[in-house]
C-alpha cells in the first residue's frame, strides 16, 4: 500500500449510517492525513428537529449550512506544511441535498441562495467517495449505533436522502465521484474489505460517476 494517498483531498460521503465516518477515519489514520469530521453532535436543533421536522428544519439546515462552511472554510485554509493530506466525512453540498428534503419551497429557494454565495470560496475535492448501502443495511446499523434522536428515522427519508445525492451527482459532471455499492461489507472489521476499498481509492479517475461493486 502506498505511503500516500492517490487524492490529496478524499470526501467519504453517504447516506445515514453508511459509516462514512468510521471508514474517514481510518483512512485518515493510517495515511497520518488532517481529519475532518461532521460535528453534527454540537448541533442543538437536530433532536428537536427529528421530533419536529416542520418547526425545526429551517434553523436546523441553516446552524449546518453555517457550521459545515466554517469548518471546511478554516481547516482547508490552514493546511500542516507536513500534512497536506486532508480526508472528510462529508461535502458541504450535503447541505443543499437534506434542505431540498426537509425545507418549504420558499425557505428553500432563500437558502439555495446563500449557499451560492459561499460555496465557490471552498476548494473541490479531489475525489469523493460514496458509499451505497440499502435502506434496510442502514437501518440495521443506526439501531446498531444507538443515537436515540435517529431511531425513528423513517425508510422514506432515507430514499429520499438517496435519490437526492444521485441527483447533485448528475449534476456536477466536472467532479470525480466513486460510488461503492457495500452492501455486505464491513470495512473496519474485516481488512480485505477495508484493503479493497483503499485499492478503488487510489486509482486515477476521469471527472464523472464511476459506480463499482466491491469483490467480497
Amino acid at each position: 500500500m502506498p505511503g500516500r494517498l492517490k487524492h490529496d483531498y478524499l470526501v467519504i460521503e453517504g447516506n445515514i449510517g453508511t459509516g462514512k465516518t468510521s471508514l474517514a477515519t481510518k483512512i485518515s489514520g493510517q495515511f497520518n492525513s488532517r481529519l475532518i469530521l461532521e460535528r453534527f453532535a454540537d448541533n442543538p436543533f437536530l433532536p428537536k428537529f427529528y421530533e419536529n421536522q416542520q418547526r425545526y428544519a429551517f434553523p436546523l439546515e441553516l446552524s449546518f449550512l453555517a457550521d459545515r462552511y466554517q469548518q471546511l472554510s478554516d481547516d482547508l485554509k490552514n493546511q500542516d506544511l507536513f500534512q497536506q493530506q486532508t480526508v472528510s466525512d462529508y461535502i458541504l453540498s450535503k447541505s443543499l441535498i437534506f434542505a431540498a428534503i426537509t425545507l418549504k419551497e420558499d425557505e428553500f429557494d432563500l437558502y439555495q441562495r446563500l449557499f451560492h454565495i459561499i460555496n465557490p470560496h471552498l476548494p473541490k475535492p479531489d475525489l469523493i467517495v460514496y458509499l451505497h448501502k440499502d435502506v434496510t443495511e442502514l437501518q440495521q446499523n443506526i439501531r446498531k449505533r444507538g443515537r436515540d434522536y435517529e431511531q425513528n428515522i423513517r425508510d422514506e427519508y432515507l430514499a429520499s436522502l438517496e435519490s437526492g445525492y444521485w441527483k447533485f451527482f448528475k449534476s456536477q459532471p466536472g467532479l470525480k465521484i466513486l460510488v461503492i455499492d457495500t452492501n455486505n461489507v464491513d470495512f473496519i472489521e474485516n481488512n480485505k474489505h477495508y484493503e479493497g476499498i483503499l485499492e478503488l481509492i487510489n486509482q486515477d479517475y476521469a471527472p464523472g460517476i464511476h459506480r463499482v461493486l466491491l469483490d467480497s
